[in-house]
């Protein structure tokens, strides 16, 4: 297989392919220094690139990724009512009867080791009026921002 840049889905899906046979071609594990080593290397990091740019993986909800943490770690809401100020105001947060206040999220990260990213990204109640949004896009650094990086949306 010739190596390029993975441009299509079936270029993508060859790559998927080639990198299964590679994997699978010997029991005897793959040197990484081998021929086989290095084209699955290099197979990998397209791959991941192609994956990345086209299969953009959206973050969790912030109570859900709270939910997901306690699970994992067997608490009940009663283990982490420090983190939220008590009882009742855990379960207001958790049944989205409550945001999380910057205490929680900052207390959060730190005792359950939730990434801030998960805390404060799917937020999606925080926007900006539309006559203060319409204010801040005519300065033309913010403007200019908003156009550079398609990842922010213009809520």
């Amino acid at each position: 297989m010739k190596t390029k840049i993975i441009k299509t889905e079936q270029a993508y899906e060859q790559a998927c392919d080639r990198i299964y046979s590679l994997i699978h071609s010997s029991e005897k594990p793959i040197e990484p220094d081998s021929a086989h080593g290095e084209e699955i290397e290099l197979l990998s990091l397209l791959v991941e690139k192609y994956e990345r740019e086209h299969y953009k993986i959206e973050s969790p909800d912030p109570i859900e990724a709270i939910k997901f943490r306690m699970e994992q770690m067997n608490l009940k809401q009663a283990d982490i009512a420090p983190l939220f100020g008590g009882v009742t105001r855990v379960s207001e947060v958790l049944h989205k009867k409550r945001p999380l206040s910057l205490k929680m999220i900052i207390l959060l990260n730190r005792y359950l080791g939730i990434p801030y990213e998960s805390l404060m990204s799917g937020n999606k109640d925080v926007k900006l009026e539309a006559k203060k949004r319409q204010l801040l896009l005519k300065i033309p650094s913010i403007n200019k921002y908003f156009q550079k990086d398609s990842d922010v949306a213009i809520v």
